[in-house]
Order: structure tokens, then C-alpha cells, then sequence
């Protein structure tokens, strides 16, 4: 499969970038092109591995003057498809961070991580509005939105970005922020890909050092009553706490603590940004819900974020659906603790609901392209057994939407949705109004659709 590519182009870009340079079938490349999920192998024509922006542009002009298709990746955690073909650049090595204390700005490279932001600003008493997970790259998270720990008190990430530092289709390295060239920086905030490379973002920071957050577990038996009461006592939650319920599987395999090991718990995460007495009074109800099992909730350092969602740090095959919904209540978790509750027959080893609202239902004043800000909630299912990829975890995800019904949102938000494949289900990522807008900013930056994304 594939196609030839001209020798003397291929020794030209190979002179021309500082970075490493992969053709089909080359040794290393499958290494390079690595995704945080080991069951998805890309194998695409030709591989660039981008140490600076001129790197980057390099790799545009190539993919553009060959007719090759071009797809980014910095840490690997968004591919959901394995890439068949044409040029897959590689940003993981653009990973340059300074904190501008005074102005309370972090310049990221497209490689970073959240977790190395996070240190640094800590050391100003300042944080970035991140993610669950801090071994994220943080450029292509943004991108989409962002709903993380904080989403509720300060909305998504994209919310708080203020300038990008953009590689477009002509090889070309341009500047994005609100008066320069104002419709890319709209777009870039929300719209996620077919308009360029993203080699640097600016994020304003806030100020933080600690939060009152963590997570509470209830065991096989208090689970399904302590569900119900988060549906209710979230409905009240004030806007500056954010909070999500999970039910776990949690396999008998090194890895997970000893105390979570081979059990099914019920697990709510919180996160209030403010005075730690007034946290612990937000969460006492949840507290008295059932009989806890484990209890991580109290005051943290910002730098202990990442204990709040405990997602993995290393990579394992995932199967992952997701859906944003216009409300949730106890009435509909007693529909879904059939298929998703501790003593459910399901191939998913976690299904999480997140409260949204407050913050994230207000956009910046410049306006973003931001989808999925009238949602109330995300629920988002996780399979990691490869043997139900094909039938179960598909069937069980149709399931739970058949019971969610109705309340599923008519626009998502495309950090949720793994197939972009689908015309129809992709004109379901933004409001039909910056829908319109984002396809006016591809056709305008991207004519020749150098950049792969979208349905073909």
C-alpha cells in the first residue's frame, strides 16, 4: 500500500529539517509515530519528526508540492484511527515553556505537556486552567476546548488562550491573536484541525496555589444510593465547584493501589478553587451519601491536580464513546445503573459523567469556536479489553444512548467524538453558525486542503 515518492525530493527534505525523517517500512518509524493507545499503528508515506518550526514548514511545503495529505501528532493520546497514508508530522519535540510571572502567561510549544506547565507556574503561585490528565499535550487538547478539574469555575482551556503561533498551508509561519488575523485565533479556539500547525501557544494563567479537590470511593454496595445522591446534590452545586461520578473496573493487574485493585467502586471527583473550610462544607453531603470506602478529598497544591481524575499515565488500549447531554437527574441515573452500575454486565472499564455548566456556558467576549457550551454534562464510556472493540462495547455504548435518549446534545464537543469520518456527525461538533464560519476559515486558510481532517 502507499505510494512512491520521488528520491531526490525525499534527500532534499531529509537536508532541509533537523529532525528525523521516515519513509514506509523504515526502521524507527513505528517508534516515532507511537500513540498513547498501543492498538492504533500508524502507517503513514512518509514521517517528519519536527524539532523547530522551520521543520514544520518544511514538512507542509513537501505534503502541499506532493499532493500528500498531512496529519499532526505531538504525544499520541487523540488518535483514535490509524493513519493509512500520506504525511504524518510529528510535534512532540517542540516542547519549549517559559512563565512570564508578571503578565501571568506560559508560552508552550506544541509538544508540551500539562504536567511540566503546571510545575512551572506553581513556582509563581500561578496554574494553568488544565486538563484531568497532566501527560497530555496540552496544544492539541486546547484546540478542541478543554474541559478539565476547573471547567465549571473558569470554563474551557481554549477560553484562556491569547495568541498562537500558526504554520499554514503555504509553509508559512504566521501569528494569531485578536488583531492578528482575528478569524484564525477564533477558529483555532475551539475549531481543533484543518486550518494549520499550531507550533506555540500563549495561555494566560491564574492565580492559584491550592484547591480543596480530590476523589471519594464508595464500595459494590453504598454505589448505587451514592450515585443518586450526586445527581441531586450536583443539581445545587454553586458554579465555582466542579465535579464528576465515575464507575470503575479496575482490573487485578500491577498498577492501580492495592486498595483498588480487582474491585468495582463508585467513584466523585470535586474541585473547588477556594477557601478549604467552605470545600469540605460543599462536599459533606456527598460524604455522608453512603459509607465512603477510600477518601482523597481535602486541601492540595495545584502541582496535585492530576489526583483529582487519576487517569493513566502510560498508554493501554482504550475503546472510548462519548456524548454531551442537555441535563441529567436522579431520574436518569436509576435508568442508566443497569447497564453502568457496579453489578452491570458491561465491557467498559470506566463510565464517567461530568457536570458542566457555569463557566463553561459563557464564552469569551471576543467569541471562540468552541462547541458544546449549552451541554449540562458529558458522559463518556471506556473500554480497555481489545476483544470488545469489535461488537460489545459498541452494543453496550448504543445501549446506554438508547436510555439517554432525548437528553443527548444536538452539537457535542470534538474532544468527545473519535470518528470524524461522518459528514453529518461532524457538522454535530459546533453550533450551525460557527459551523458556517469554521468551513468559511478552512476553505480561506487551507484552499488546497493540505491539512487531513474532517470527512473526505
Amino acid at each position: 500500500m502507499g505510494i512512491d515518492l520521488d528520491a531526490a525530493r525525499v534527500a532534499r527534505l531529509r537536508e532541509s529539517v533537523r529532525g528525523a525523517v521516515f519513509l514506509r517500512g523504515d526502521e524507527g518509524l513505528a517508534a516515532e509515530a507511537a500513540c498513547f493507545d498501543p492498538t492504533i499503528r500508524h502507517d503513514p508515506d512518509i514521517l517528519v519528526a519536527a524539532r523547530d518550526e522551520a521543520d514544520v514548514a518544511a514538512a507542509v511545503r513537501f505534503a502541499r508540492e506532493n499532493d500528500l495529505p498531512l496529519r499532526i501528532q505531538a504525544t499520541g493520546h487523540g488518535a483514535e484511527n490509524p493513519v493509512s497514508g500520506g504525511l504524518l508530522l510529528i510535534t512532540r519535540d517542540l516542547d519549549a515553556l517559559e512563565i512570564d510571572k508578571d503578565a501571568r502567561r506560559a508560552r508552550i510549544g506544541a509538544g508540551v505537556r500539562w504536567a511540566p506547565i503546571i510545575e512551572a507556574a506553581a513556582a509563581y503561585g500561578l496554574a494553568p486552567v488544565t486538563g484531568s490528565s497532566t501527560s497530555v499535550g496540552a496544544v492539541g487538547y486546547t484546540l478542541g476546548g478543554g474541559l478539565g478539574p476547573l471547567a465549571r469555575s473558569h470554563g474551557f482551556t481554549a477560553d484562556w488562550v491569547r495568541s498562537f503561533r500558526v504554520v499554514t498551508a503555504d509553509g508559512e509561519l504566521v501569528a494569531a491573536d485578536d488583531v492578528t488575523n482575528s478569524d484564525l485565533f477564533w477558529a483555532l479556539r475551539g475549531g481543533k484541525g484543518g486550518l494549520g500547525v499550531v507550533t506555540e501557544m500563549v495561555l494566560e494563567l491564574v492565580p492559584l496555589t491550592t484547591l480543596y479537590g480530590g476523589s471519594v470511593f464508595f464500595d459494590e454496595d453504598a454505589a448505587d444510593e451514592a450515585f443518586r445522591v450526586w445527581a441531586d446534590w450536583s443539581a445545587s452545586l454553586v458554579d465555582q465547584a466542579t465535579t464528576s461520578a465515575v464507575f470503575l473496573r479496575i482490573p487485578d493487574v500491577d498498577g492501580p493501589p492495592p486498595p483498588l485493585r480487582g474491585r468495582s467502586l463508585f467513584s466523585v471527583r470535586f474541585a473547588f478553587p477556594g477557601d478549604a473550610a467552605e470545600g469540605e462544607r460543599l462536599f459533606a453531603p456527598m460524604r455522608g451519601a453512603a459509607p465512603v470506602y477510600l477518601d482523597f478529598v481535602g486541601e492540595m497544591p495545584t502541582t496535585a491536580v492530576a489526583t483529582i481524575h487519576n487517569d493513566p499515565e502510560q498508554g493501554g488500549p482504550s475503546w472510548i464513546r462519548g456524548h454531551m447531554l442537555d441535563s441529567f437527574d436522579r431520574a436518569l441515573a436509576d435508568d442508566l445503573l443497569p447497564l453502568i452500575g457496579t453489578t452491570a454486565a458491561t465491557p467498559f472499564l470506566a463510565v464517567e459523567v461530568r457536570q458542566l455548566g457555569g463557566a463553561t456556558h459563557r464564552d469569551t467576549a471576543d467569541g471562540t469556536a468552541v462547541g458544546g457550551r449549552a451541554s449540562t454534562h458529558a458522559l463518556s464510556s471506556i473500554a480497555a479489553d481489545p476483544a470488545t472493540f469489535g461488537d460489545a462495547a459498541p452494543a453496550h455504548a448504543a445501549a446506554i444512548a438508547e436510555v439517554l435518549g432525548d437528553r443527548i446534545s444536538a452539537v457535542t464537543n470534538i474532544n468527545w467524538v473519535a470518528d470524524l469520518s461522518d459528514p453529518a456527525a461532524f457538522r454535530r461538533l459546533w453550533p450551525e453558525e460557527i459551523f458556517d464560519r469554521l468551513s468559511t476559515a478552512r476553505a480561506a486558510w487551507d484552499p488546497e486542503r493540505v491539512f487531513a481532517f474532517g470527512p473526505a
